[in-house]
């Protein structure tokens, strides 16, 4: 019997295939495609030497590279073009070359067409990799073979053929993944929606249209799970085709997963305590509990709670990177959006020292302010965004001369410094930087782990 792959890659045989963005989850599929015998393009804004010899290596096998600036410029006779998630599809070149002919994919919808099993998918603003992570690790606790993709794991459009028909898939999807997405999981679930990566969105409007192919081309006897707390994702229960699964950390629902008396209920029954969520914060609780709508019929109760009361958490999610003199210092760095860094804060009973800002995605602080001048008791600034966070602490009805105390800082190992040199015992700093990373970083894992050096580095 043929493989879904290789008859796939069989299909593309005697085509021109472009790559655009030679990264993580496209640089697997250029190798098999090579390996295929198929005729590759890559194009790429970066540099060849940026590609620390990747580039020569591939074009040993075949590869045609258009690289630099002018990328997009060389997409004539073309006939497929995978897409690199952060990639518009409407930029002119694009636009184009699928008027000629081409036919614009990308590496996650060619796996969502080939995948021989059952599909849960995760997206919104915030708790989208801890919530995946979460109903991976519970799946895989129960005895399910699991496979985890999309925004984070392994690339899996070629690692198609070692799933089975009874193994379970949980993927993240990011907005830019779900844009051109025409196909959708049997199990969906969106975690909640905020303004973000309005960099790249046109406008709120096609960041919320993104989010909804999750669940648009799904069946009746397909599933969502929605955060009925949230008012755009409410209001995606009624557009449902299939059968729809609520959760509210706010009120207690007739059908759903909702907490009652300190218990999290699903449907009247009692699943766990909140306290044997061994994670902080209440949008880990809804991280949960959004978890708990996907496998309450997978997983049996007692994993559920044994998972609670184990799984430490995700990196960069409000992690605990040492405790020095009495001071704890926690390495927030995926907080990339205001409603992300209220959320950290919101774990903390006591007010914290803040580290904040870095890269502008155009999106509004103004709600930001007044958590800041209820959670921080000291402000320390550095990136693009510094001055807009600082405009909007000001701006805040509570906010005091001094109160909190904000500092400029020209980089974020002199905001590590000045905050080791402000805090006293039993205080608490955290980085989270309301920001994306890249006016500074290659992403928040790099400006994690960053922060976390400079830390470890504190005497």
């Amino acid at each position: 019997m043929e493989s879904a792959l290789k008859g796939y890659l069989d299909s593309l045989k005697g085509k021109r295939v472009a790559v655009i963005g030679l990264g993580v989850s496209n640089t697997p599929l250029v190798e098999r495609l090579l390996d295929a015998g198929i005729s590759v393009l890559v194009c790429d804004k970066r540099r060849r030497e940026d590609f620390n010899g990747l580039i020569e290596s591939l074009e040993r096998q075949g590869l045609e590279t258009a690289l630099g600036l002018d990328y997009l410029d060389h997409l004539e006779g073309v006939d497929v073009i995978f897409r690199t998630p952060g990639l518009r599809p409407d930029l002119p070149q694009i636009v184009k070359a699928v008027e000629e002919g081409a036919r614009l994919t990308s590496e996650m919808e060619a796996f969502l067409s080939l995948c021989p099993c059952r599909i849960i998918a995760v997206t919104g603003s915030d708790g989208k990799t801890t919530t995946t992570t979460i109903i991976a690790g519970m799946l895989k606790a129960a005895g399910y073979r699991t496979f985890v993709g999309g925004n984070i794991g392994n690339p899996l459009l070629c690692q198609v053929d070692e799933i089975r028909p009874d193994d379970i898939v949980v993927l993240e999807l990011s907005s830019f993944q779900l844009l051109t997405m025409e196909q959708s999981p049997s199990i969906a679930v969106v975690t909640n929606l905020a303004p973000n990566h309005l960099d790249v969105h046109k406008d709120m409007d096609e960041y919320v249209a993104a989010k909804r192919n999750i669940f648009a081309y799904q069946d009746a006897c397909d599933k969502l799970v929605l955060n009925a707390d949230n008012e755009i994702t409410a209001g995606f229960a009624r557009e449902a085709r299939g059968q729809v699964t609520l959760f509210s950390r706010k009120k207690v629902l007739d059908q759903g997963v909702y907490v009652k008396d300190g218990m999290v209920m699903y449907c009247g029954r009692p699943i766990l305590h909140v306290e044997d969520i061994l994670i902080p914060g209440l949008h880990n609780l809804e991280n949960y509990m959004a978890a708990i709508a996907v496998v309450e019929d997978l997983v049996p109760d007692e994993v559920i709670l044994n998972f609670a009361r184990t799984f430490g958490g995700v990196a960069h999610r409000i992690e605990l990177v040492r405790e020095l003199d009495g001071v704890r210092y926690y390495n927030d760095s995926i907080a990339s959006s205001p409603s992300r860094t209220i959320a950290g804060l919101r774990s903390f009973t006591q007010k914290v020292i803040l580290i904040a800002g870095g890269y502008d995605k155009q999106i509004p602080y103004d709600v930001l302010g007044s958590e800041i001048t209820k959670s921080v008791k000291t402000l320390l600034l550095t990136g693009d965004t510094a001055g807009k966070i600082k405009a909007a602490t000001l701006a805040a009805p509570d906010y005091a001369t001094g109160v909190p105390e904000i500092i400029d800082c020209a980089d974020l190992k002199e905001a590590v410094e000045r905050a080791h040199g402000l805090a006293q015992p039993g205080d608490v700093v955290i980085m989270s930087p309301a920001s994306a990373s890249f006016d500074r970083f290659k992403n928040f894992a790099e400006r994690g782990n960053v922060f976390k050096n400079f830390v470890t580095a504190l005497e």
